[in-house]
């Protein structure tokens, strides 16, 4: 067996930041109970210091199964609206789990944002997690004006599995004829089943989801279909031929994580097939740098481009949008939980 290949250098900052975090480079399966009993996601209370509320309500997700949102709501909504799938593997995480920029977006921007409690895998495997995302879709989007979004602004987000799940209900919306989704933010988005890139092969045993972990989250989901060929493009959206017809899509990751190299090359597919996307790699970031070193330069840096294609994105689509809109990206994060893989 040849030797694990180099990885590009931490960058110093996160990697102290690593050094001091309790998150294990590897997970496996037999990890998944104690990965799930620790998710925490934001409380009601916390949502309440930042001027926002909260509602729990339960769709029926794929095949009838029961999926619970969690509809984040500010006072006075701006028509802004976020589908939000979080990460955790396919196999962990919360649906409270949101990203602090998230909520500084509903703080701030007025940004209406719906959390998925999408079902999970192993007892829940593909393609039930995706159908779930897209029932999530449907239901907000017939719900609109209740929620006071407007639906031409409307943005599907995820990270890590849930930038995945992103990419695919982007891509079922796409192939079913809707609904429209005005943008898509996929942070770090876990894309690719097959495990033969080179930042899959750098990534293991070090940093955060490392190469096992992902082989781990894969099989879950797909079981023994991981890696061959009867996995559908809306599972694993790194297998898609055509990824024309995507709305305008924002991709980051780390230098230094397993899906850098499905990334880089998910946005090179929809430049190929004359899309919209604007990449980041960040220069020495591991996976789910942000949320372990939200303090860092480099974190800082990327939370800057997120907000700056926000609004130009709105404001591309709305030439009117408000002096608020356009002064977001000068604000801090606000205190909230960020999600890892």
């Amino acid at each position: 067996m040849s030797a694990t290949p180099p990885h590009p250098p931490f960058d110093p900052e996160l990697a102290a930041a690593l050094a001091r975090s309790a998150m294990p480079a590897t997970i496996t399966a037999d990890m998944i109970p104690a990965r799930r009993s620790a998710a925490r996601g934001i409380t009601d209370e916390a949502l309440a210091t930042l001027g926002l509320g909260a509602r729990e309500v339960r769709i029926a997700g794929f095949e009838g199964g029961g999926v619970d949102l969690t509809v984040v709501e500010p006072t006075e909504p701006s028509g802004v609206g976020f589908l939000f799938l979080h990460g955790g593997g396919m196999i962990g995480g919360d649906r409270r789990a949101f990203p602090a920029l998230l909520l500084r977006w509903a703080s701030e921007l007025g940004a209406v944002v719906v959390g998925v409690g999408y079902r999970l895998a192993p007892e829940h495997p593909d393609p039930i997690p995706v159908e779930d995302c897209f029932a999530a879709l449907e239901w907000t989007v017939a719900h609109t004006a209740e929620l006071s979004i407007r639906p031409d602004r409307l943005v599907v987000a995820g990270t890590s599995a849930g930038g995945g799940l992103a990419a695919g209900t982007a891509l079922l919306a796409r192939d079913r004829g809707g609904p429209r989704i005005a943008a898509l933010l996929l942070t770090s988005p876990m894309l690719d089943d097959r495990d033969r890139t080179v930042s899959t092969q750098q990534i293991d045993g070090v940093g955060v989801w490392d190469r096992t972990s992902n082989v781990t989250g894969w099989t879950a989901l797909l079981g023994d279909r991981r890696g061959g060929d009867d996995v559908s493009i809306y599972a694993a959206p790194a297998r898609a031929g055509d990824l024309a017809g995507l709305p305008p899509t924002y991709l980051d990751c780390g230098s230094s994580e397993v899906f850098r190299d499905e990334d880089v090359a998910f946005a090179s597919r929809i430049w190929a097939a004359g899309g919209r996307a604007e990449l980041h790699v960040w220069p020495g970031a591991f996976h789910a740098f942000d949320s372990i070193a939200p303090d860092a330069t480099l974190t800082k840096q990327a939370i800057a481009a997120r907000d700056g294609w926000l609004v130009r994105t709105l404001a591309e689509q709305h030439p009117r949008s408000t002096e608020a809109e356009n002064t977001t990206a000068a604000g801090a994060p606000a205190p909230g939980t960020g999600t890892g893989s």
